[in-house]
């Protein structure tokens, strides 16, 4: 799933590229992808794009005033091209959603890999006027994330597991679960840590690590073609998508707990004392 860094990115990328030219037209491949009806999304033709933004995960290309809000979800992608083809995409149950060609021949296509259809176009009037938008929590790369403020969030977060904490968009937006696994693992911390437990040293620790991991993550990023941008965020992980591995700090394996949607890779060594966490679903194979 694209996350903060990628996301970030791609804001560049299309700033670079984009801002400036005029819409020709945008083609809607999958409806469902689809979840505003006013204004319609044919409003945007010939209307000129202004600016790119982000908020937490989503993607805001301002068109004249009107906003085209886009949520990547976890197995989108956006594909940027110099020469579009001129013909229409044909609808279908391809991976190809929604393509915007603008009037030079360039333009993207978003496209969803799976059967698990997430992601997200709006086209609103205002940012905030999509769900996901108003109620996105504060951005760690901002100046309003200060120590202080992230100790509020585990104050208040009480015995909340710190992974799922870090994972809510509405608490902290642009963290998910891959920079979770990598910000814990470098935090040294249980991914089941209680929030109230954590020592006054321990956030501190914790929010350099987020300022540091995600900052690191859009440095390597930066520059990169919209296309190199995954390889890029694979290629560096040190514990997440890893398991059975060797933990690049201590050489312990790395360890895996499956939910029934999603997974999370840790060190034992460097994170839990040695133990092993619990991984329900295999402990039921088990059996």
């Amino acid at each position: 799933m694209p996350e903060l860094p990628e996301v970030e990115a791609l804001v560049a990328f299309l700033r670079e590229r984009a801002v400036g030219k005029p819409i020709a037209r945008v083609d809607v491949a999958n409806v469902s992808v689809l979840k505003t009806f006013d204004p319609p999304v044919t409003a945007l033709g010939g209307l000129t794009i202004t600016g790119v933004t982000r908020h937490g995960k989503f993607l805001d290309l301002d068109c004249d005033g009107l906003h085209l809000v886009l949520h990547l979800a976890r197995a989108g992608w956006l594909r940027w091209s110099d020469e579009l083809s001129p013909k229409p995409p044909k609808p279908g149950r391809g991976p190809l959603a929604m393509r915007v060609r603008l009037a030079d021949g360039s333009g993207f296509d978003l496209t969803e890999a799976g059967t698990r259809k997430r992601l997200a176009v709006h086209v609103v009037r205002d940012p905030a006027d999509v769900p996901g938008v108003a109620r996105l929590g504060v951005d760690p790369l901002s100046d309003e994330f200060t120590v202080e403020r992230l100790h509020e969030i585990l104050t208040a977060a009480k015995r909340a597991q710190i992974k799922g904490v870090l994972r809510d968009q509405s608490i902290i937006a642009g963290i998910g679960n891959a920079y979770s696994d990598e910000v814990l693992h470098a935090a040294k911390l249980s991914p089941f840590h209680p929030c109230s437990t954590l020592t006054d040293d321990e956030v501190a620790s914790l929010h350099a690590v987020i300022v540091d991991e995600l900052s690191g993550a859009l440095g390597r990023a930066e520059g990169l073609a919209a296309r190199e941008l995954k390889d890029s965020k694979r290629s560096s992980m040190r514990v997440h998508g890893r398991t059975g591995e060797a933990c690049p700090v201590c050489g312990d394996t790395v360890r895996e707990v499956s939910f029934a949607d999603s997974s999370l890779q840790y060190c034992a060594t460097c994170q839990t004392g040695g133990k092993p966490l619990a991984d329900r679903r295999m402990s039921k194979l088990l059996k």
